[in-house]
């Protein structure tokens, strides 16, 4: 697929304090990339580069073949921005999509008829004629990705979409927009939930402090994590309560474990050591009375590989 988006040593400096640091980036055509990181790394100083609204202090920036920005390249990339506070509450969805339109230059007609379209592609056509500031947050979310539709732009920038959305809102605003990627929309979607990019994001840069810690595939993503914590749920088949000290007699050199959280003496937290599977440990458990009830990860690859990355590991 072409490249929609290509970003080459993107330097962007506030005064003394240098928000991106030599950022790379490409995205293709029907692509979902994520662009994850904590706050603060520099995703939203570089989408708002993306679209014009920041110039790059160095390096370039292509966005469809071309360096045109801003003005220049407005109605091919569309916005979803993290705030709620971009529409007008006291009028309808219809009225502010409308309102939108006509700033992109359709004409009334024209616009009433695109907005219409683009609230039935997001589901809200019931809610059309309502005022927004009676919408839920979930429902002003989609108003956003609406918006960003009004002119079908080929490249659809994302910023925290789904920040404090219930799972539910944050699936329906993942399916949406992955059915434009499927349509060919290259789509960069900027966010800190780091497992919401599993299964969805066909590769991801995690920015840390203005700077590319890793690019790549999800999958690659997560062999950055440095470790295998887990949490058990153990019951003794043997008169007498269970202790830590019991537990990593058992483990010998297999793994080493601690008491969990809240200590009722069930849950424990376990690390296989280095080269040791995860069943010979549990093997081990069994082999001296103890009933393994329960098995979780402490965290996900991708959780693990995030606090990795950013140096900031508990």
């Amino acid at each position: 697929m072409p490249v929609a988006i290509e970003v080459e040593g993107l330097v962007r400096r506030f005064g003394a304090r240098t928000a991106l640091a030599g950022v790379d980036l490409r995205v293709e055509a029907g692509a979902v990339h994520a662009l994850l990181g904590p706050n603060g790394a520099g995703k939203t100083t570089l989408l708002r580069v993306l679209t014009g609204l920041v110039d790059p202090s160095e390096g370039a920036v292509r966005v469809l073949g071309t360096d045109e920005r801003g003005r220049a390249a407005r109605g091919r990339v569309g916005l979803v921005p993290a705030g709620d506070r971009s529409f007008y509450l006291r009028i309808s969805g219809l009225e502010n999509l409308v309102f939108f339109a006509r700033l992109h230059g359709l004409r009334r007609r024209a616009a009433f008829a695109r907005a219409r379209e683009v609230l039935d592609e997001v589901g809200l056509a019931e809610a059309a004629e309502r005022p927004v500031g009676g919408w839920s947050h979930g429902m002003q979310k989609r108003l956003s990705v609406a918006r960003a539709l009004l002119t079908s732009p080929p490249v659809l920038l994302v910023d925290e979409a789904t920040h404090d959305l219930d799972p539910e809102g944050a699936e329906r605003i993942r399916a949406l927009i992955g059915g434009l990627a499927s349509g060919g929309t290259a789509v960069l979607w900027a966010t800190q939930r780091v497992d919401e990019i599993r299964g969805f994001a066909s590769g991801v840069t995690f920015l840390d402090r203005g700077r590319v810690r890793f690019a790549g595939s999800v999958e690659g993503l997560m062999a950055q994590a440095a470790s295998r914590r887990y949490v058990i749920r153990v019951r003794n088949g043997r008169p007498g309560p269970l202790v830590a000290d019991q537990l990593a007699t058992l483990l010998a050199e297999r793994a080493s474990v601690a008491p969990g959280a809240g200590s009722d003496g069930e849950h424990f937290r376990l690390e296989p050591a280095d080269g040791i599977p995860l069943g010979s440990a549990i093997a081990a458990l069994a082999d001296g009375g103890i009933d393994v009830l329960a098995c979780r990860q402490e965290r996900s690859e991708i959780e693990e590989a995030f606090l990795a990355l950013t140096g900031d590991r508990a």
